[in-house]
């Protein structure tokens, strides 16, 4: 079964600007510099999930060829999303008897300027069966002690302690629901539709994470890909969180009250890869 949301990979051009941008934008520093397949990395590790963002290192590669493909076409943005399992095998085999073809699941290498490696098991999705988006399957790491959080910069209240949720985007929510729900596994926590907003939201968890869902209701269902359009990051003080990053040079929306009771948010419109982005201090009760 899916334990967690592993981590979730953006593509970028330039790793050195990037890994500088998310270091502001995170309040942290990378704990981890590697390289394999053509492409190099910067890894963010959070209290929930991991942030990986990679670019193409100008050797050969099948990962690199994948990373510049994806920028001619989308330009710098969100990539995929990794999931981590308890046993490869077992749900390899289950995702693929429920319809979604998978690759066979193999090591992945990262490593570092000084010779330090990363290992994985991974298994990647076929884009036709994941109606466009990249998802991959995580198997356990082979040293089960948990990756080491990225030291902050910055007072830990005034950074980023995890992730809040990720948003899908799609033209067709019966197909997304089957999808995460029923073929990936995930639980389901809620399902409602908000003509205010014009929008159906399906939230799945994902360990301590939540992949949301979004439809529009206004329009006729489409064969259409799906996208991964946001990411909403926690912090525990975001009156701090926002201060700083404004100080950076980041351009940021002031705090405002939530949409779900109790929240307090605002948005960081640009200054980092991927953007815009939510900061979120979640409500004292959290389901």
């Amino acid at each position: 079964m899916i334990t967690a949301l592993d981590h979730i990979a953006v593509v970028v051009n330039d790793l050195d600007q990037a890994a500088a941008a998310y270091t502001a934008l995170l309040g942290r520093e990378p704990n981890w510099r590697g390289s394999g397949g053509g492409a190099h990395h910067v890894w963010f590790q959070l209290d929930n999930m991991a942030l990986d963002v990679i670019a193409a290192d100008g050797s050969e590669g099948a990962m690199g060829d994948r990373v510049r493909a994806h920028l001619a076409e989308h330009g710098e943005s969100l990539w995929a999303l990794a999931f981590a399992v308890d046993d490869m095998a077992a749900h390899h085999r289950a995702v693929e008897r429920r319809g979604v073809r998978l690759s066979p699941p193999g090591p992945v290498r990262s490593t570092a300027s000084d010779g330090a490696k990363r290992y994985w098991e991974t298994a990647a999705s076929h884009p036709a069966d994941s109606a466009g988006v990249n998802l991959f399957l995580i198997g356990p790491p082979r040293d089960p002690t948990p990756w080491p959080k990225s030291p902050p910069t910055v007072p830990e209240a005034a950074a980023v302690g995890a992730l809040d949720h990720v948003v899908v985007r799609t033209p067709d929510a019966e197909r997304a629901a089957a999808l995460y729900g029923t073929r990936l596994g995930l639980d389901l926590r809620l399902d409602r539709s908000n003509p205010k907003f014009g929008s159906r939201m399906m939230f799945f968890r994902a360990g301590d994470a939540v992949v949301e869902i979004g439809a529009p209701l206004d329009r006729s269902v489409t064969p259409g890909p799906d996208k991964l359009s946001g990411l909403a990051w926690r912090v525990a003080d975001p009156d701090a969180a926002q201060a700083r990053l404004a100080a950076a040079g980041l351009d940021v929306s002031e705090v405002r009250d939530g949409r779900k009771p109790g929240t307090r948010v605002f948005t960081v419109r640009a200054g980092a890869p991927a953007a815009p982005f939510l900061m979120l201090q979640p409500s004292a009760r959290e389901d």
